[in-house]
């Protein structure tokens, strides 16, 4: 029996989804998570966006080897929104990146990295940092 293809599987991005969660989000970071939100997408063309997890989340959209959409091979980063003076973004194979910079923090053993901003001016500082971390993660997509 196969298995069934979705929309993160595949690929396919669903930024209306995303839309609706923005919209309806109530934090104090909601600027913030915007901006970010724009950032991360610009990076490449090949970087969609979902909701998984009930937070959005972005991943790779190009086209890749098969896999159990259990391995989430695609993802990148996805937001948590649980604390109100912070943003963080999960990085859910930030252990495959090197950083030297220290944005990704953490050493979770499924291999998870985090990092935190509390402003647009604080990620504005560490931008070429996060680009480098996230291009890094496209490169070692499984093509």
């Amino acid at each position: 029996m196969a298995k069934k293809e979705t929309n993160l599987t595949l690929g396919i991005s669903e930024p209306q989804k995303v839309n609706e969660y923005m919209d309806s989000l109530k934090h104090p970071l909601l600027d913030l998570a915007q901006y970010l939100r724009t950032y991360i997408l610009g990076i490449d063309k090949n970087i969609g966006e979902g909701i998984y997890w009930n937070v959005p989340t972005f991943f790779f959209t190009g086209k890749m080897k098969p896999f159990d959409s259990k391995e989430y091979k695609r993802f990148i980063v996805n937001f948590n929104f649980y604390k109100q003076d912070t943003l963080r973004i999960i990085f859910l194979r930030g252990a495959d990146a090197t950083d030297p910079t220290g944005l990704l923090e953490g050493d979770y053993k499924d291999g998870r990295r985090v990092s935190s901003f509390k402003s647009i001016e604080e990620l504005k500082k560490k931008e070429k940092e996060l680009k480098i971390i996230i291009k890094q993660l496209l490169a070692l997509m499984d093509k």
